[in-house]
Parts: C-alpha cells; sequence; structure tokens
C-alpha cells in the first residue's frame, strides 16, 4: 500500500492512533497489529529517537519501508521536533507530516516560527502538527491544574496555519502510571472552538476508559509511547531473566516485539470503542 499522509486520515471512522517508534522492532510490531485490525495508525519518531540513532535517516528509512509495505493505511510521523532543519530533513526524505514544538519560546516566537515551518511545509505537502505551550512532563505549562484555553487555542491556530493541535486537557508525558485525569468538558469545548483535529499527548498516563471518553468528546490524534515500552521492557526482561545465558539479541528483541504488539492492538480497540 502506499504511503499515506495524517491529512488524509482526517474524516475517517474512527480515531487515529500514533505509536511512538525508537527501534525498527518498535515499527514492526506497531504495523503488525494495525495489519491484524485493520486500523489506520501513524508512526511517530521524536526528536528524542533521532539523537538516540544519531540522525533521522537510518530509522526514518526503515519506518517510512515498514509503513510502505503495510496492508493498511500508516503515516510516518515526526514528533516534537524543536529544530527547523530537522523538520526541513524529515520533509526532503518523504514524511507526511511534522510536529513543529516551538513550545518552550514566547508566544509571539512561537506563533512566527511555526507560521514559517507551516508557510514551508504546506509548499511541499506536509502537514504540520503544534502545540502552545508544553505537555506535563516536559516542564511547561502543561502541569497539573493547567489547561488550553479554546479562544487562544482558536487564535493561534488561525495565526499559524497548523492542521493539527495538541491540546493540555490534563495528560502528561512519560506516566508510568495511568492516573491522569482528563479534562472531558474541556475537550468538548476545544473541539467546537478550533477548526482542526485535536491531539491527545501523555496518553500513556490516561486510562483505558478514560482514552475512550476522549475521543467520545473530541480528540482525534490519539499519541501513545511510554505504555508501549513499559511491556516491550517487561517482555525482554523476563525472557532475560528466565535465560540468563541467552546471547541472541533476535530472541528478547523478538519478544519484546510481540508483546508491544499486543498491546498496540488492544489499545487500538479501546479507541475505536
Amino acid at each position: 500500500m502506499p504511503l499515506v499522509q495524517l491529512r488524509e486520515m482526517i474524516g475517517g471512522p474512527a480515531p487515529v492512533p500514533a505509536f511512538n517508534v525508537i527501534q525498527v522492532e518498535h515499527a514492526e510490531a506497531i504495523a503488525a497489529a494495525a495489519q491484524e485490525t485493520g486500523a489506520s495508525v501513524v508512526l511517530q519518531i521524536s526528536e528524542n529517537a533521532v539523537r538516540y540513532h544519531g540522525s533521522l535517516r537510518p530509522i526514518g528509512a526503515a519506518a517510512l519501508s515498514v509503513a510502505a509495505s503495510a496492508s493498511t493505511p500508516i503515516a510516518v510521523h515526526l514528533d516534537h521536533a524543536t529544530s527547523e532543519d530537522l523538520v526541513h530533513e524529515a520533509v526532503r526524505i518523504g514524511f507526511g507530516s511534522v510536529m513543529f514544538d516551538a513550545s518552550a519560546c514566547s508566544h509571539d516566537e512561537n506563533v512566527a516560527r511555526t507560521a514559517e515551518v507551516v508557510r514551508r511545509c504546506h509548499e511541499a505537502g506536509v502537514g504540520v502538527e503544534a502545540e502552545l505551550g508544553e505537555i506535563g512532563g516536559k516542564d511547561g505549562v502543561h502541569a497539573p491544574g493547567v489547561r488550553t484555553d479554546p479562544d487562544d487555542a482558536a487564535a493561534y491556530v488561525a495565526a499559524t496555519g497548523v492542521d493539527f493541535l495538541a491540546v493540555a486537557v490534563g495528560s502528561s508525558h512519560a506516566m508510568l502510571t495511568r492516573d491522569a485525569e482528563l479534562d472531558f468538558e474541556l475537550i468538548a469545548l476545544l473541539r467546537e472552538a478550533v477548526p482542526v483535529p485535536l491531539v491527545l499527548h501523555g496518553s500513556s498516563g490516561v486510562a483505558d476508559e478514560s482514552l475512550a471518553a476522549a475521543v467520545r468528546s473530541g480528540m482525534w490524534k490519539i499519541n501513545i509511547a511510554t505504555q508501549l515500552n513499559k511491556h516491550f521492557t517487561a517482555s525482554v526482561r523476563t525472557v532475560l531473566d528466565d535465560h540468563p545465558t541467552l546471547v541472541d539479541p533476535r530472541r528478547y528483541l523478538g519478544a519484546g516485539r510481540e508483546a508491544m504488539s499486543t498491546e498496540v492492538a488492544r489499545l487500538i480497540r479501546v479507541l475505536e470503542g
């Protein structure tokens, strides 16, 4: 199946789950789950993952290859890029969408830099996600009790021209527990005020029933990373504990890949209701 863009998934019958990729096993696990469930999904590569690999191209090319080989629609997306150079590299190698994160800047600088990224990306036919302020877990304004204002969000979209907006509604990045309390009334208000699809970051910290409720309230793209790594790591740890002389990484990485794929398929079904 040809690669698809995130923007092509707008208006579909279900929310779009977006799963972060750190290594090729992640991409393979997510694609296998997408094919099992018949769902459209997003493979996301964050700036942190790029830093881990030393550059975008190796892991980016792997994700693009996995997506192109899948039998269900899979988009490849750059997540939380703070560098314009990284955004433009992603565009050059074939990513269909990017998240440009200028949330650590002043509001005016955020708007100006994001609007310029949108201009250049749209010239290349690439969609752009952005946010006001940071999601929790990254020392940003999405700390407990802080929320995105619907009027501010609508004004930001109008000023920048972004295609998707990440909003602060109670979730937090890198949570190991799943007890974040989402503001469903605010999600509904944001959905009414903002003319582009809403994105929930930090979804690993949100319980299943709350994820489903967030989708019903108006969330469209659901970002999940830490929850997958928990399952991957637990499986690897079990295999190594059970086989202390094992040295073949295919044995333990394969187990991690299988465990992650099972959790991805489960989460897809949760989001689809």
